[in-house]
């Protein structure tokens, strides 16, 4: 390598990745194989709220990438928010262990190795062992459920009139079976009382939203949905020794359950968005979240879906929240998303047949021009924790690209034997109060006593039976809205941005 470009490179590195304000180390920069310790690649913690990508093919590294930056951040005092869906995060909780070919790197680096676990939460949405993540329907709203349920107009607006008329009447929609009573109640027993106020409402349309919601319970929504409510603030928490916090939800069993991935993502990222204070340039992200295998979310997902991820990623950062995409291939990811996407890390991809290196040539697009790399060769020459590298400086600038010899997590790379998890989950300081049940009279419990009520009282009844029944309830639901917690909550700044959701208690 002649020694004037090996120099222009360490200068070009040194002026892209060192930082005035604290940053986290990634490793070091390499040109024609060699590694150059004096080129280190550093990340500005004030510039990871940008969001990032982390991709490659499978054994390349990209999940040690993840539990390296996720590990650096604990240590800078920034919370995280890991979405394991393939169950190998979990280390992070331990300490790692050095061995030689560990050794060998941190030497080439220039960098050290201390072995160190992080202070960590295990969450679920499902079965898997941890505390229990959960929202209310009304949590949702009416906008947020018609997108992800991929609801046409009419449909969304029957969806509308229910709700409204559950706020209006006292009824609280905490679960699945809440809704599901509603909607059926609204095109049914209830339908003349709601046709004077909401509008008519069909039976063809309240029955295609049912059937979408037992598409949604299928996937396992009825554990997801209900009491108590998950508070974001718990995300953020900030050990005794000024260590973020990081939150890793167990979703192993998710792979086949697309959808409630989806919905559970985006009701997350809507509740962070509504309760976090806008943040303006601070020196440090509130909270990162990395949603690992997120394919998953993008496959299939219906228009109105993706439209509100990209409206979602373009303003969550406002509020100091860096997502961070990793997958195998940057074309998972829609072009309008990955736009918004400040923090590439590129590991090897792999070339096999002609839509492979199509896929290669396009990733390669994806990066800065280097003079000092053909970067679609190099993408599929990269050894195992290696990776094209280009983030944002200070001043929001493309940095240089590095082709980089990442560092091995401090964190154990491997995962956790059940006890091990089981120990961690025990010392919980949350657990025991998300993972109460709870189920208090709602929606279905007082709609199903009415037209039981209705029903005896009118006896016989008649063709106007239901019509009947429908005025009983509608009297005596009125008597019953004072004794109510009172919920017109706003669906606030998520009805700003189309998300429709909002604390309801």
């Amino acid at each position: 390598m002649a020694q004037n470009n090996q120099t222009k490179f360490i200068a070009g590195i040194q002026t892209g990745y060192v930082h005035q304000g604290d940053s986290i180390s990634l490793g070091a920069g390499m040109l024609g194989g060699e590694v150059l310790r004096d080129a280190q690649v550093s990340l500005p913690l004030k510039t990871l709220n940008r969001h990032g990508l982390i991709a490659g093919a499978t054994g390349t590294g990209k999940t040690k990438t993840l539990q390296l930056i996720a590990g650096e951040l604990s240590q800078a005092g920034v919370p995280t928010l890991l979405m394991d869906i393939k169950g190998d995060l979990s280390g992070l909780a331990q300490p790692g262990e050095e061995n030689p070919a560990i050794q060998k790197r941190t030497e080439l680096i220039g960098a050290s190795f201390t072995p160190r676990g992080y202070s960590t939460e295990f969450l679920s949405l499902s079965n898997e062992k941890g505390t229990r993540l959960r929202a209310t329907i009304s949590e949702f709203g009416p906008l947020l459920l018609a997108r992800i349920l991929d609801l046409n107009s009419i449909q969304s607006g029957v969806l509308a009139a229910v709700f409204k008329y559950c706020d209006d009447n006292g009824l609280l929609l905490l679960d699945l079976k809440d809704l599901k009573k509603a909607v059926h109640f609204a095109a049914h027993e209830g339908k003349a009382e709601l046709s004077q106020e909401y509008g008519s409402i069909s039976p063809a349309s309240a029955g295609a939203i049912l059937r979408k919601l037992a598409a949604l319970e299928q996937q396992g929504a009825g554990k997801f949905f209900g009491e108590r409510s998950f508070e974001t603030d718990d995300l953020t928490r900030i050990n005794e020794n000024g260590e973020g916090m990081i939150s890793i939800i167990r979703l192993k069993d998710m792979t086949a359950r697309p959808m409630l991935f989806g919905v559970f993502m985006l009701q997350m990222l809507a509740e962070i968005f509504e309760k976090f204070p806008e943040q303006g340039d601070a020196d440090r992200p509130r909270l990162v979240v990395f949603i690992d295998e997120a394919h998953l979310i993008f496959k299939g997902a219906p228009k109105p879906l993706l439209e509100q991820i990209e409206m979602t990623v373009k303003l969550i950062r406002s509020k100091g929240v860096g997502i961070f995409f990793c997958t195998q291939n940057p074309t998972d990811i829609p072009r309008v998303i990955l736009s918004q996407l400040g923090l590439k890390v590129q590991h090897s991809l792999r070339a096999f047949t002609a839509r492979d290196r199509k896929d290669v040539k396009s990733a390669a697009e994806n990066f800065p021009d280097s003079p000092y790399y053909k970067v679609d060769s190099l993408l599929t020459e990269m050894g195992i924790g290696e990776a094209l590298v280009t983030a944002l400086n200070e001043k929001g600038k493309p940095t240089p690209l590095a082709h980089t010899m990442l560092r091995a997590p401090s964190s154990r790379m491997g995962v956790l034997q059940n006890p091990e998890i089981e120990a961690i989950i025990a010392q919980s300081e949350i657990f025991a109060r998300y993972n109460e049940n709870i189920d208090r009279e709602s929606a279905y419990e007082m709609l199903s006593k009415k037209v039981e009520e209705a029903n005896s009282l009118l006896g016989g009844g008649g063709a106007d039976l239901a019509s009947k029944a429908a005025d009983y309830m509608k009297s005596s639901l009125a008597r019953q809205v004072g004794s109510t917690i009172a919920r017109e909550v706003a669906r606030g700044l998520l009805g700003v941005i189309g998300l429709g959701g909002g604390r309801r208690r």
